[in-house]
């Protein structure tokens, strides 16, 4: 499917018309009910524009035309759910050619639009035998067409681009985050990395097992023991071209591709949601390849420690002591904390290697995050004010929501341990996300703009694609919107 802007025309093929449930609506609906063949009293009685409110009717000539509620005062995210649902409960009733028509709005919600239309596509069947064919707005044959206005293009035009560069990584993400461990191993997110970086210009560096262990990733080498699956170091790198000392953002994403909780074994009830626990991985690859696509003149850095957390006879157990990439030595309280180990090593290989400006981490890393802000928002742990400042504003502006969250030196009591530098875990029925989030700390090395993401309420979600929870592919716009502002500000 082809998207395309177009200045507005009669359209030919379905029409979408989204509408604002404003004080206006009345006027807009008096104004819209000859052209739909409708009465206004019958048109105002039946249709209100409450957020994915549809209104299907035919034109005098015939034409099918959607009318589609928007809600009161939508954003990005309104925007991108909107439509998503939508195409995902049309798509098969669509004709080939389609039309939205956008000129009663900012060129800027083109993002939404786009993202939603792309996502509404999405097949989670990914292993079925008898899936119906692609219905044929989704094929090469399907051609969408946003109006807008000419005063509006130059926006939309950038926003089309964005959201394009986005959707179609997000949707890769989607498939390997919604893979089963049998079907994604740490080295098949290495053969992604390794494709994308051949395809976009970016440079991609695996370190195998022998490599870990050569180096010395003791932290990493340790989760990975009670797997038959070889751990693996991705390191994805976009430069840009002709860019005099760009400004330098590494970001480090769990990638755990599945999580039994090794001997501290985890309940068997949602156990099979743990082929997402590489969303952090997901975010930050994704990022990576989507920052190379638009060229963007910033220097980021991806660093992805991955590994199955599994258990046998030769899985690390409570009790063990293990040293890290930095020398620093961790005491393995609870195995089923395993993430925050593995990103020790990915905080630390990042800063001791390539001393970026700024350091963001992110991973699905505890369940005390989703009891403290539920399935609506991701934590946010940074001392720096700006960073946290500038973060959030990304998270408005995409509708991906951060909430911070202290980390106070108070809480550096909860990861002391008698034996070792540092445990993994507190062992306290609460504070888990702050204090997983003062472990990480101390492997970011005193970094002045560290900032770490606890994404575990917003990888995986309920959503209109299937019956259980599944993947989001949560923080690419995020980062992106991060990095774009970051541009902005040093402009």
């Amino acid at each position: 499917m082809n998207i395309i802007l177009t200045t507005p025309s009669p359209a030919s093929g379905d029409l979408i018309v989204p509408v604002l449930q404003s004080d206006s609506l009345a006027d807009q609906l008096a104004r819209l009910a000859p052209t739909l063949g409708l009465s206004t009293e019958v048109l105002q009685r039946d249709f209100k524009a409450e957020a994915k409110e549809v209104l299907t009717v035919y034109s005098q000539n015939g034409q099918k035309i959607y009318l589609l509620g928007l809600g009161n005062d939508p954003q990005e995210m309104d925007w991108l759910r909107t439509f998503r649902k939508f195409f995902f409960d049309q798509k098969r009733k669509l004709s080939a050619m389609l039309a939205i028509d956008l000129t009663s709005f900012d060129g800027n919600v083109v993002a939404g639009v786009v993202l939603g239309v792309r996502g509404g596509g999405y097949d989670l069947k990914l292993y079925q035998t008898d899936k119906p064919e692609t219905p044929v707005f989704y094929t090469d044959a399907g051609i969408l067409s946003l109006q807008v206005n000419p005063d509006q293009h130059t926006a939309a035009q950038e926003a089309l681009t964005r959201a394009e560069a986005i959707a179609h990584t997000q949707l890769q993400m989607l498939d390997l985050m919604n893979a089963p461990a049998n079907y994604k191993k740490p080295q098949t997110l290495a053969d992604w990395a390794a494709a994308s970086g051949n395809q976009f210009a970016y440079s991609v560096t695996v370190l195998d097992k022998a490599e870990l262990e050569r180096q010395k990733l003791g932290a990493l080498l340790s989760v990975s023991q009670g797997s038959d699956v070889p751990p693996v170091l991705i390191i994805a790198e976009y430069k840009p071209e002709g860019v005099e000392n760009p400004r330098k953002v590494g970001l480090v994403g769990k990638g755990v591709t599945f999580d039994t909780g090794g001997v501290s074994i985890k309940t068997s009830s949602n156990m099979h949601l743990m082929k997402s626990d590489m969303g952090g991985a997901a975010a930050v690859l994704g990022t990576v390849e989507v920052a190379a696509k638009l060229k963007l003149p910033i220097h980021v850095i991806g660093i992805v420690p991955s590994t199955e957390n599994s258990t046998d006879g030769r899985s690390t157990k409570p009790g063990d002591v293990v040293t890290a990439y930095s020398g620093k030595t961790i005491e393995i309280i609870d195995t089923d904390a395993e993430g925050r180990v593995i990103l020790a090593d990915g905080l630390g290989y990042m800063v001791r290697n390539y001393q970026p400006d700024v350091l963001i981490d992110l991973a699905t890393l505890t369940g005390s995050v989703i009891a403290t802000l539920g399935y609506h928002a991701a934590g946010l742990f940074t001392p720096n004010d700006e960073l946290a400042a500038t973060l959030t504003q990304a998270a408005n502006q995409t509708g991906e929501r951060l909430w911070r969250l202290p980390v106070w030196d108070a809480y550096t009591e909860d990861i002391k341990s008698d034996v070792a530098d540092v445990k993994n875990y507190s062992g306290k029925p609460f504070a888990g996300a702050i204090s997983a989030a003062k472990f990480l700390e101390v492997f970011s090395e005193k970094h002045p703009a560290w900032a770490h993401l606890d994404i575990a309420g917003m990888a995986f979600a309920d959503s209109e694609f299937g019956s259980q929870k599944n993947a989001t592919g949560f923080g690419i716009r995020l980062l992106i919107a991060y990095l774009q502002l970051i541009l902005a500000k040093k402009e």
